[in-house]
């Protein structure tokens, strides 16, 4: 069910489906809502794993920090929402901006972790050339053209291939993000711009680990996902071969099957 609570001083709109012994927390990507697991949770929920989703700050119908939404301030967020639901441990699962919040979640609430999946998303820093780009949707933002950025942002999260298969599901995740308050766009692109290098904490991270690439990615080339999986050997990795950067909508069978024997392996010990 739906909620709302606050959390930091902000609403945070919160899914919880309540059942189930062992918590999966999705965190969602830029521009996106809790609804965007929309589908991917019921299938977990069937398979009997207790769901909690939010809308991160500045989205959907949550608070937003007015300066910047930083991935620590956001971890805080998802801690004191543990703790209101009174759940101990987690398996922490972020889409590409939610995976750079689940991070650092992990990082500082290492206790309450019981393993980290990245979806879609990397423990590297924004280059010189992404925080080029970030700033300049912030402007364009300011200039009241959210509408235009969302436009051009939602469809590139998707293969080639699948946009126009996938064009409902492209709109209605470009409805949902209309919905956000500019200043909250913002201050989550401030947060993602000025994040921090997680590769060296990473490295130390002793939990499981799973790394979810799609080659067809237009924001992660296997040649970074590449990178990672052999900086990071121990982890373990699902390559979704007709995926961009959705691959939770673009192949939805063959990622739940990957997800759901990580998280049956790793939440039985």
């Amino acid at each position: 069910m739906e909620q709302f609570t606050m959390a930091q001083g902000i609403p945070v709109q919160i899914f919880d489906s309540q059942k189930g012994e062992k918590t999966i927390l999705l965190l969602h990507g830029y521009l996106e809502t809790l609804s965007v697991w929309e589908e991917f949770a019921a299938e977990l929920i069937k398979s009997g794993f207790r769901i909690v989703s939010i809308d991160l700050p500045g989205h959907g119908m949550s608070g937003t920090h007015h300066d910047i939404n930083s991935m620590e301030f956001i971890a805080d967020i998802v801690n004191e929402i543990l703790d209101k639901l009174n759940i101990e441990q987690v398996f922490v699962t972020g889409h590409s901006m939610g995976g750079y919040a689940a991070l650092a979640f992990a990082k500082k609430y290492a206790g309450k972790t019981k393993a980290l999946c990245l979806f879609h998303s990397t423990p590297n820093p924004d280059r010189d050339e992404k925080k080029a780009n970030r700033d300049r949707e912030i402007q364009l933002i300011k200039e009241g053209k959210l509408e235009s950025v969302i436009n051009l942002s939602i469809p590139k999260m998707f293969a080639k291939d699948n946009v126009k298969r996938l064009s409902e599901k492209i709109l209605e995740i470009e409805e949902n993000a209309s919905i956000a308050e500019p200043e909250g766009i913002i201050a989550c692109l401030q947060g993602m711009k000025e994040r921090e290098d997680m590769n060296p904490f990473l490295k130390e991270f002793t939990k499981p680990l799973l790394f979810i690439f799609g080659t067809k990615d237009n924001h992660i080339s296997m040649e970074v996902a590449n990178g990672l999986i052999e900086s990071f050997p121990k982890a373990e990795k699902l390559i979704l071969e007709n995926s961009g950067h959705a691959g939770f909508i673009e192949e939805p069978e063959t990622a739940l099957e990957g997800f759901i024997s990580f998280a049956n392996k790793l939440l039985s010990r």
